[in-house]
This record gives C-alpha cells, sequence and structure tokens, in this order.
C-alpha cells in the first residue's frame, strides 16, 4: 500500500467513470482526448453516468486527471456498493455483498493479479483477507473479503 501515498486520489465516482471508459475499450490516450473535446458516450447502463463531470476535472486538475488516466490512482473514499461497482465495471465479477450491521464485507474469487489491481485503489479504511497460498501465481483463483479495517 505504500505505493498508493505517491499515486492522485479521485472520487469513487470519478474512478467508475473512468474505469467505464477503459471497459468501452478506450486507450489512456482516447480517454484523454475525448474528455478534453468533450467527445462523449452516452451511458445507458444502471449506472446512468454522465461523462461531462470528467471534462469538468480535466479542465480544472489537467495533471492530476492525466496522471490518474495514465499511472493510476487511489479512491478518495469507498463505499461497499461502490467496491462491488467497481469490481463488476473492471474486472466483469459479480461480488457477493454481506450488509448485516457490523459484519458488513464484499465476498469475491479473485486472481492474484485481480486482487493487487484492487487493492492499488482501495481507499484507506479497507483491507482485503485471503487468497492464503496463492501470492506467487497471478493467474490462481482464491476466495476474498473486503472489509472495513474498523467497525
Amino acid at each position: 500500500m505504500s505505493d498508493n501515498l505517491n499515486r492522485v486520489k479521485l472520487s469513487q465516482w470519478d474512478a467508475l467513470l473512468v474505469e467505464s471508459l477503459r471497459a468501452l475499450g478506450w486507450s489512456n490516450e482516447d480517454i484523454l482526448r475525448k474528455v478534453a473535446e468533450g467527445d462523449l458516450p452516452v451511458d445507458e447502463s444502471e449506472y446512468e453516468f454522465d461523462y461531462k463531470q470528467l471534462t469538468t476535472l480535466q479542465a480544472e486538475q489537467p495533471e492530476l486527471f492525466e496522471q490518474a488516466v495514465k499511472t493510476g490512482y487511489q479512491i478518495k473514499y469507498n463505499t461497499i456498493r461502490g467496491i462491488r461497482s467497481w469490481i463488476w465495471i473492471v474486472l466483469g465479477k459479480e461480488a457477493e455483498l454481506e450488509l448485516e450491521e457490523g459484519k458488513e464485507a464484499i465476498e469475491i474469487v479473485l486472481t492474484t493479479a485481480e486482487k493487487n489491481r484492487l487493492e492499488s485503489v482501495l481507499s484507506f479504511g479497507w483491507q482485503i483477507h485471503g487468497g492464503a497460498g496463492v501470492e506467487d501465481d497471478a493467474s490462481a483463483n482464491a476466495s476474498y473479503r473486503i472489509e472495513p479495517i474498523q467497525r
């Protein structure tokens, strides 16, 4: 997680917007150019993304936006449902939510590489448990539990 200290911070929603453009097959260069030009798609998914928000972010903080797109980001503040949405958009996997008060968590089977990618964007205050014995195999599947550090 020490790498996260040097990463730019994006809101959870802005991260979902960027990742949904990647899911459309857009390269980093496509995202930077089309967002700057305002050449944005209309989202008809359940999320109803309004990509104009990214145009505003790019205009107000161009260096931050470019760094987030090119080198990655950390989410400022995650919610449990936001993490589930990020997993769906980025990894194409449906996570199970446990919403019982005091036991809130997300259960998901991920490869080690997917787990590492998720871990790199999670906001402070979240931890990932599980995956014992598969750390050295990036393609090995294991069950993980993502939960708040403090309850």
